[in-house]
């Protein structure tokens, strides 16, 4: 048990527990947009607690079975086009496809508007169950990612979990201010679903070919693209609130009518 608490061990969890926040904002961007959807904060809290235990319970019982996954890895479980697929490959296609399927029915909701003769409200919400089916849906295609990042970075199953455990908290403490802002700001709600369709291509393309995917970095492109496309959306929120303030309040004169 003392060996748990190494120095080695130790730094391997906080920089694990970084790395899993890290690799979790995508899954917090995506859950954020669906939360905003439930009819009440009342549902959208119970999807939220739902979303934060499923998360663990997935992420622990991957790492329990981490050895026999990265057993799977390259075993092929379907053929296409003469190319074998092996059950990871399969599910962050399946992911990729479906996250670029619901990004793209976001963005045409909110650009094109909804069917003036339907009902805008039902339209626009999604009930409880519905929610959190495509929660554990993508939750399932993020766990992979984060399992195998926990499996690289720490020895000890205790480790892992642990780590995760305290990733996912943190992601929940901070989901509902990402929620809030996602919703109250049009323009990083766009920049936040044309993430989630490049990292939808990002899955695809890795699930097609991972080894290609990783030998030309492609992760690193695309974090550096929605980086530096958010820090240009922040830097514009920044300087319209700097220009406002500055603005010069004009008072309406009263009219004088003209006795003549």
């Amino acid at each position: 048990m003392t060996s748990l608490f190494s120095s080695e061990n130790i730094t391997g969890f906080f920089i694990l527990v970084i790395l899993e926040v890290i690799l979790g904002i995508d899954n917090v961007i995506f859950v954020s947009i669906i939360f905003n959807r439930l009819k009440t904060p009342a549902e959208s809290l119970k999807a939220r607690r739902i979303w934060m235990m499923t998360g663990m319970l997935s992420r622990s019982l991957l790492l329990f079975g981490l050895s026999w996954l990265l057993q799977q890895k390259g075993k092929a479980v379907l053929t296409l086009l003469n190319k074998g697929f092996d059950l990871s490959s399969l599910v962050m296609l399946a992911g990729g496809l479906f996250l670029i399927y619901k990004s793209v029915m976001e963005i045409h909701a909110k650009l094109e508007g909804e069917d003036p003769n339907t009902n805008k409200q039902s339209k626009t919400q999604i009930s409880l169950v519905n929610a959190i089916g495509q929660i554990l849906l993508i939750d399932a295609v993020f766990s992979f990612d984060s399992i195998i990042t926990a499996g690289g970075t720490a020895k000890h199953i205790e480790i892992m979990i642990a780590a995760v455990i305290i990733a996912m908290i943190i992601m929940f403490l901070f989901s509902p201010k990402i929620s809030s802002f996602i919703h109250h700001h049009p323009t990083i709600k766009m920049l936040a679903l044309s993430f989630l369709v490049m990292i939808g291509l990002s899955l695809i393309i890795e699930g097609w070919d991972a080894e290609k995917a990783e030998a030309i970095h492609l992760k690193n492109y695309i974090y550096f693209g929605m980086a530096f496309s958010f820090s240009v959306e922040m830097l514009n929120m920044f300087m319209r609130k700097k220009i406002e303030k500055k603005r010069i309040v004009e008072l309406n004169e009263p009219v004088l009518k003209n006795q003549d």
